[in-house]
């Protein structure tokens, strides 16, 4: 199977999609097939089906009855068989779906399944049984079958459990957003410090360029401020009003205002349990439920401190509802009426660096560290990526640690790899760099880690000072990474 021209990367996604359909095993097989909305995963399996010659169904909000309707026209128009189809129940619908596979292995795509299974809870049962092991339509059939949503709590709980669906699959892939580095090569953005800042609004979802901001990108450092004003912060724009209607979309959600109430206390700094319900004046154990739903459904991200246990923090996991929150809901009224949007930005731009930007680019480095870095530069490869406080006994203070790299324990006590701190609008000095040295002694005294190679990572939006870098040239445990750094542009 050849990956359109058309289709930017996504080059893992495509192998495992062909790796899967092209599988000449016998006996109908099942894939699921999850990720947040926008990501391309429709475009991702409409071109897999048309490479494939296979049949896709894109499923929509509607009765049990219009849904059985509208698959039976599609199968019909995608077959041409001599009596149109007119199924009566879905069990007769998967056997028809099946049988498309019975000289060859055919992909057949199921799109955004959550709402047929929201209008027929049954039906994960029946896949289940059409999918039984000796079933003669599943043995004679090499139909590979995939089932597609965005609702990431419904689609985690697919296979997960009792659920019927449990031990059917054969994939199980999430079509994630592109990283920091791919953002870029996306947004055609070459100055890394421009890919920053609008990788901290847009974050890497594929459909925000070229569907919401109908291609247009900033055409320089100079123009950012204007291509907020002309895309984000416009009310003619799709992107507008994007972060409220993904809060919408999602099926689990209820009572939107609480769930809205939460992201604001997070976006404004509460990153806490504890902070949070004071945000919201109210117990913590009245925002449980919400947080663990927001997490579910992948708004929410829950972070454990590397260095203190059940001391979690969270952040929101989708970078442009994090800037609504921070920058847009709060002068929402002004936002909507035109003309305002100059006027809100220019008086928005510190908090959008402090509240936004800061937190992105601290966690960018924690990617980079996870993903990017060369674990020759850490000292071994990492396990878990982190960021915590460590306790000062003596001055009775917590030090924060950006960025926390946990090796491999094997047997031991884990190795620190390294601890570094991100400052995304310092040019950070020889002070920072004792500040970490400071923090390795705690650590150690602590006992938690392994600190004996423990590297010191210095991350900075606006570069390092002559102190810095004679620091670094001469301990050999000491690493300054640059933007540049961070987009391999070195």
């Amino acid at each position: 199977m050849d990956k359109p021209a058309e289709m930017f990367d996504r080059d893992y996604e495509w192998s495992a999609l062909s790796r899967f359909i092209t599988d000449p095993q016998p006996g109908a097989t099942l894939g699921v097939v999850s990720g947040r909305r926008r990501q391309g995963k429709t475009f991702l399996l409409d071109a897999t089906c048309r490479a494939a010659g296979g049949f896709y169904f894109g499923a929509t909000e509607a009765a049990d009855a219009e849904s059985l309707r509208r698959i039976s026209a599609a199968l019909t128009a995608h077959v041409r068989p001599a009596s149109p189809f007119h199924f009566a129940d879905w069990a007769e619908a998967v056997d028809a779906l099946l049988a498309l596979g019975v000289e060859r292995p055919v992909p057949v795509v199921i799109d955004e399944f959550p709402y047929l299974a929201k209008a027929n809870p049954e039906l994960p049962s029946i896949i289940q049984e059409a999918l039984r092991p000796l079933r003669d339509q599943r043995t004679g059939s090499r139909t590979r079958l995939l089932l597609c949503g965005s609702a990431l709590s419904f689609m985690g709980r697919l296979l997960s459990g009792n659920a019927p669906l449990r031990g059917r699959a054969g994939l199980e892939l999430v079509v994630r957003p592109l990283d920091h580095r791919l953002a870029a090569e996306f947004w055609d953005i070459a100055d890394p410090h421009l890919a920053m800042k609008v990788n901290a609004i847009v974050g890497g979802t594929p459909a925000y360029r070229r569907e919401f901001a109908r291609g247009d990108t900033p055409k320089g450092p100079d123009d950012f401020d204007n291509w907020v004003v002309r895309t984000v912060l416009n009310p003619e724009t799709p992107l507008f009003r994007e972060a409220r209607y993904l809060l919408a979309e999602e099926p689990d959600l209820r009572d939107t205002a609480l769930y809205l109430s939460v992201l604001a206390a997070v976006a404004d700094g509460n990153a806490t349990r504890g902070g949070m319900a004071g945000y919201l004046e109210r117990k913590a154990t009245d925002i449980a439920h919400p947080i663990n739903v927001l997490e579910d459904a992948g708004l929410l991200h829950r972070d454990a401190d590397a260095f203190r246990d059940n001391r979690p923090t969270y952040r929101i996991a989708e970078p442009l509802i994090g800037f609504y929150h921070a920058i847009m809901r709060p002068v929402w009224d002004q936002l909507e009426r035109p003309g305002s949007a100059a006027r809100v930005w220019q008086a928005s731009r510190r908090r959008f660096v402090s509240n936004v930007l800061g937190p992105h680019f601290e966690q960018v480095c924690r990617d980079w560290a996870l993903h990017h870095a060369d674990p020759e530069l850490l000292g071994g490869l990492p396990a878990r990526i982190g960021h915590g406080v460590v306790h000062d006994p003596k001055a009775r203070t917590g030090h924060e640690v950006d960025v926390a790299v946990i090796g491999i324990a094997d047997g031991t006590k884990p190795p620190l790899l390294a601890i570094g701190e991100a400052k995304w609008n310092d040019t950070m000095g020889a002070a920072h760099i004792e500040r970490l040295r400071h923090i390795r002694d705690l650590v150690t005294l602590a006992g938690r880690y392994d600190t004996t190679n423990t590297q010191l990572l210095c991350f900075s939006g606006a570069g390092f000072n002559d102190k810095a870098h004679a620091a670094a040239a001469a301990g050999p445990d000491i690493r300054l990474v640059d933007l540049a750094t961070l987009y391999n542009q070195v």
